[in-house]
């Protein structure tokens, strides 16, 4: 049997339409109107209908949530992962899936989430392609307000802090290309730490069970199923890096053979083949991918 890891995308993956072609699936359906109730709106129109909204943090975590956790049920009436991992807000479908929280109170999470990373206004990221990585750990180890907040392949990192901070490491690293990233703060970073205290509280009151199956963390990619754990890390994540380049390298040092990237477009496939050439890699992202 060959060992198979689902990964789920974050923030920047979503595309206006995802999720439509799921109407047409009883139990989806059924999710996307607890979501509406949940939520206050309509994931389904904001992902048909308003491209604006959904590139906004407030609504981009939640639409991705819902879309992918649907996903991830219906490919689990065909086969079941032996490891999980998500990227950033990824993780707390992966989290789902692995049978941590239940679904009602992940999408719960990921909304408050999503409303304090929204209004955590005054930092920046910036995404570096290329770079000297050497020089990069150096230029950021003298500058304070600034951090790798995703490490996500040995070519490519996002910095995130202060816009001088920012500005001044973009300033001091070459690279191919470097270019700011559209978000409302300084995700990832240290600067998060007011709206990271409070979420913490909103985590703590949420009950966390042993996972059925082991999750990588974004801050620790060592597998865990321990609930504690699991709930211990997820509560650095805000503040914490996304440590993808290692959860890449971690997959086939724990036997994993095959990786499902489980959502929209396919970030974390390419990611992880620069990293490891030698694993099957796929694609789920829509109805069409799934019935394949």
């Amino acid at each position: 049997m060959t060992k198979t890891a689902w990964v789920f995308p974050g923030q920047g993956s979503q595309s206006q339409g995802m999720g439509i072609d799921l109407l047409d699936v009883p139990s989806a359906k059924e999710k996307f109107a607890q979501a509406e109730d949940i939520l206050g709106w309509s994931v389904i129109g904001i992902c048909q209908n308003n491209a604006e909204k959904l590139s906004h943090t407030l609504y981009t975590q939640p639409c991705l949530y819902v879309v992918e956790s649907i996903l991830a049920d219906i490919l689990r009436e065909k086969e079941q992962p032996n490891l999980v991992a998500g990227h950033s807000l990824g993780e707390y479908v992966a989290l789902y899936v692995a049978g941590v929280f239940d679904w009602s109170a992940g999408l719960r999470l990921v909304k408050r989430r999503a409303e304090l990373m929204e209004s955590t206004a005054g930092g920046m990221m910036a995404a570096l392609m290329n770079f000297n990585r050497e020089q990069l750990e150096k230029v950021i180890a003298e500058t304070p307000d600034v951090v790798v907040a995703n490490d996500n392949s040995p070519a490519q990192v996002v910095i995130s802090g202060t816009p001088a901070a920012v500005e001044f490491v973009l300033s001091q690293v070459k690279a191919k290309r470097a270019k700011p990233l559209n978000v409302s703060g300084a995700f990832h970073s240290p600067l998060m730490a007011a709206a990271a205290a409070e979420f913490q509280d909103i985590l703590e009151s949420v009950e966390f069970q042993q996972a059925f199956v082991p999750v990588l963390s974004n801050v620790e990619p060592v597998p865990s199923v321990d609930a504690t754990v699991l709930k211990q890390r997820l509560m650095q994540q805000m503040t914490g890096g996304v440590r993808w380049r290692e959860i890449s390298l971690a997959l086939p040092e724990h036997g994993i053979e095959r990786v499902v990237e489980i959502g929209p477009g396919n970030v974390l496939t390419g990611l992880i083949k620069r990293i490891c050439s030698n694993l099957i890699l796929e694609n789920v992202s829509n109805l069409a991918t799934l019935e394949k």
